[in-house]
């Protein structure tokens, strides 16, 4: 189940829906995540499972050399809100709390201290925390945390897919 505290559900936007923003009176879309690299780090894959309504979309992909499941993780929420076409209203599940805590509370510090953390590092990842600002800009996101390997159907699909994507990534790598 979702674990749907202020924080989990925490929009990543602030402030009234922009003109061109969602549309409030349409269903949301409800993506769930996944990401992970055997081994870590690794080739890796990531997977996201897309529904509005009726309608169903998986995705998939992966990286045949080393990369991290930090990276995976990231990437999975990336591709899955740049595939939609028009600003909507999402909910996105994600069993990482890197991910989700990043978005909702870190990266508006990163980005206001030069992408550096509080202790004056380098952000890692900065491309794809960038890629996932922007793409989140678009739409309204609602952040939800997933336990993971907990049984949610949906979340064990993305978990599914992101194994897909690895595996693919590695075989058409050979």
């Amino acid at each position: 189940m979702a674990h749907a505290d202020r924080t989990a559900g925490e929009r990543r936007r602030a402030g009234p829906p922009r003109q061109d923003g969602p549309v409030n009176d349409e269903l949301p879309v409800i993506i769930h995540t996944d990401g992970g690299c055997t081994p870590n780090p690794g080739p890796g894959g990531w997977g996201a499972l897309l529904r509005q309504g009726d309608h169903v979309r998986e995705m998939f992909g992966g990286e045949p050399t080393s990369t991290t499941n930090n990276r995976m993780e990231l990437t999975a929420p990336i591709m899955a809100l740049e595939a939609l076409t028009r600003p909507v209203i999402v909910h996105l599940h994600t069993d990482s709390t890197y991910v989700r805590s990043g978005i909702t509370q870190w990266v508006a510090g990163w980005e206001r201290n030069g992408w550096r953390t509080a202790a004056k590092q380098p952000v890692k990842n900065v491309d794809l925390w960038q890629r996932l600002q922007a793409a989140c800009e678009r739409h309204d996101v609602e952040w939800f945390w997933v336990k993971g390997h907990s049984g949610v159907a949906d979340n064990e699909l993305a978990d599914e897919l992101a194994t897909k994507g690895m595996l693919e990534a590695m075989t058409s790598a050979v």
